[in-house]
């Protein structure tokens, strides 16, 4: 990324550490995160989402317009994540295998 100034990198992750890093500025500046939840890691995307970050969720038949507080932009129409908005659920309708999860991956909103 350092050798790249000009190029704008961007990429998803379940990493609490390295988004809190991305958060606090710690990142190169031509780098944007965005969270992924799972099943098993709401209360850090919660805290995540309280820290301004960006949250990718994948929701079940269709996007809500609002979830746990914060506007849904719908993830589906471009993969430029780097050009949302801040503090903002990035919503992935359920595609493939996902259809058939009950684990909570995909949420029934």
């Amino acid at each position: 990324m350092d050798a790249f100034p000009d190029v704008q990198f961007y990429d998803y992750t379940p990493d609490p550490v390295r988004m809190s890093e991305f958060l606090a500025g710690e990142l190169p500046s031509n780098y944007h995160l965005t969270f992924s939840r799972k099943e098993d890691n709401q209360s850090i995307c919660d805290s995540i989402m309280a820290s301004g970050g960006n949250v990718a969720a994948v929701f079940r038949d269709s996007l809500p317009k609002i979830w746990k507080g914060k506007k849904v932009v719908d993830g589906d129409d471009t993969d430029l994540r780097f050009l949302d908005p801040k503090n903002v659920i990035v919503g992935l309708v359920e595609k493939g295998l996902a259809k058939k999860d009950e684990s909570g991956f995909v949420i029934s909103a």
